[in-house]
């Protein structure tokens, strides 16, 4: 970095300050080493036309309705839509390919858990209800790619026919991307309401282990799937069990939780998919979402029943119980993200 800024065809490096270079470089860094372990691609450079961002790692500050950093000492114009609390950290700058700015804070913050509620609920993903729990509560799957699919195809069938680096073609873009930019963020809104309401609601939460990326190669189910972000709601709701000492328990992927009475445990090998309610040979009629979802929380609790037991010798000892209480937060304390809207 010192060799760069001496030449003249780079001396655009003043222009932002050092603190950001070097994260820069740091994230390079941790790139590489997880390229070299196997944990990533190889790293390539940025696209100018996504989103793109830098970090600033110290001298951050925020007063009134401005954020200041090294090289913006005068402040930054923004728009916080939530308080900033506790101690400020660094700060992140990003550009989305519409051409909106955002800068997310990290603050240092001390956590206070949910209280237990003693609830226990086996949850069963779909395509046709997003979720359904042992409760009976229906979740439903707003199918969001679907609704803007349209729309979308004919913007992209005007951006073909643009001229390559035209205005008109780079406004078209813009258009293209605010349509993915809507697609997106009804999705994270959606999944985030139902994994805090779940996280609030229960202190046990049983799921399937899925294999989304196997699921993927399904080529009649692979679109409905990704529009349904399986892998990134289980997501949301691990951090938000973990910050919250909740317990989520992941079930075998392989067992037959559709297939299986609750009631009577007959199993029904010749179950199809698009079979939605089955009837059981001791007569029970069976809704398949809500069995899965029964199914799921009952070996949800036998897997915590077997863990208990090995670690009490036989015995539910419930101070053991607490000892071995998995996903609890180190002195429950967590880091918060505070994003603002910039307009500067």
């Amino acid at each position: 970095m010192t060799e760069l800024k001496a030449k003249e065809e780079t001396k655009w490096l003043f222009e932002t300050n050092s603190q950001a270079l070097q994260a820069a470089l740091r994230n390079l860094d941790t790139a590489y080493q997880n390229f070299r372990a196997g944990r990533a691609e190889k790293p390539t450079f940025k696209s100018k036309r996504k989103k793109n961002s830098f970090r600033v790692p110290q001298h951050v500050k925020v007063a009134d309705d401005k954020i200041l950093f090294p090289k913006f000492r005068d402040g930054i114009r923004m728009i916080r839509h939530r308080e900033i609390k506790g101690l400020v950290r660094h700060c992140t700058i990003s550009k989305t390919s519409t051409g909106k700015f955002f800068v997310s804070i990290l603050c240092e913050v001390e956590h206070e858990p949910l209280k237990p509620v003693n609830r226990q609920v086996g949850l069963d993903l779909g395509i046709k209800d997003f979720v359904v729990t042992s409760d009976g509560i229906r979740f439903k799957n707003n199918h969001y790619l679907k609704k803007y699919e349209k729309k979308l195809a004919k913007a992209q069938r005007h951006l073909s026919r643009k001229k390559p680096g035209s205005n008109g073609r780079r406004r078209q873009r813009l258009k293209v991307s605010a349509i993915h930019e809507k697609i997106a963020n009804t999705r994270h809104d959606l999944l985030h309401k139902i994994s805090t309401r779940i996280t609030n609601e229960y202190d046990t939460i049983c799921v399937e282990d899925l294999n989304v990326k196997g699921m993927m190669k399904n080529r009649k189910l692979a679109k409905h799937i990704g529009d349904v972000s399986w892998g990134t709601f289980l997501r949301y709701l691990e951090y938000k069990c973990s910050w919250n000492e909740r317990r989520l328990v992941k079930i075998n992927r392989f067992y037959p939780s559709s297939k299986t009475c609750n009631q009577c445990g007959y199993i029904n090998h010749e179950l199809k998919l698009s079979e939605r309610t089955w009837i059981c040979p001791s007569g029970h009629i069976i809704d398949r979402d809500i069995n899965a979802s029964k199914n799921i929380l009952e070996q949800g609790l036998k897997l915590i029943g077997a863990e208990l037991s090995d670690h009490t010798d036989g015995g539910l000892d419930k101070t053991s119980a607490r000892k071995h209480k998995p996903m609890k937060s180190e002195a429950h304390k967590s880091s918060a993200y505070g994003a603002v809207h910039s307009t500067g």
